[in-house]
């Protein structure tokens, strides 16, 4: 699944120039979190401003939300989500950037993805990535079996084929967060077969890395 499958697409946005009193009111009278702050021009960045800036910024300094501007607390530029990045990317880049919700965008603004969203929209119960991941190295495997042995050991198609494999190996290796250096990979196997493939001779199997 990718992002824009998930997505709320319903967005609600709000000017930077409105005062924090106006942010609450919009978040309570949707029920929301966060509001996407508008452009103030074509080429402008995206802001966001969320229930966290507003506690945070606002309400734990004794500040009168009818005197701050949105501006003032929003984050701006905002991290942003491409609707074709796959919903475990976004978990990622999520985990990776401490953030619970971002705007989707592709040139223009189409929605908002949220952990919620990838809670409760997602098929990471029923469908876990990382078991797809392994079926997908696994025929990847097979297939640069049968291209090695079908074009030779020497060719380019078979060298591709192992880079295909290698790819997501590293992938999956990244998902566990295992150091490719330490990991057995079905490459280093296909080299201890075929130790004069040219493939093999330039690859240090103790490193992970060509020479």
């Amino acid at each position: 699944m990718k992002a824009e499958d998930i997505m709320t697409k319903d967005v609600v946005t709000i000017r930077g120039s409105a005062t924090v009193a106006e942010a609450v009111e919009l978040l309570k009278k949707k029920g929301l979190r966060a509001l996407v702050v508008d452009r103030r021009y074509e080429n402008d960045a995206y802001g966001i401003v969320t229930e966290t800036d507003i506690v945070y910024k606002i309400t734990a300094y004794g500040k009168d939300p009818k005197a701050v501007r949105v501006y003032e607390i929003m984050s701006k530029p905002c991290i942003v989500v491409n609707p074709d990045l796959g919903v475990e990317f976004v978990a990622r880049l999520f985990a990776n950037t401490g953030i619970r919700r971002a705007p989707v965008i592709q040139g223009k603004l189409l929605g908002i993805i949220s952990i919620t969203d990838i809670l409760t929209k997602s098929d990471f119960v029923d469908s876990p990535k990382g078991l797809v991941l392994e079926d997908r190295i696994q025929k990847a495997i097979e297939d640069a079996r049968a291209i090695c042995t079908d074009r030779g050991a020497y060719s380019k198609a078979c060298a591709a084929a192992w880079d295909e494999v290698e790819e997501l190996q590293a992938e999956a290796a990244h998902q566990k967060a295992e150091s490719m250096v330490s990991a057995k990979t079905s490459f280093e196997e296909y080299c201890r077969e075929n130790p004069d493939a040219p493939e093999c001779r330039n690859y240090d199997p103790k490193s992970s890395f060509f020479q």
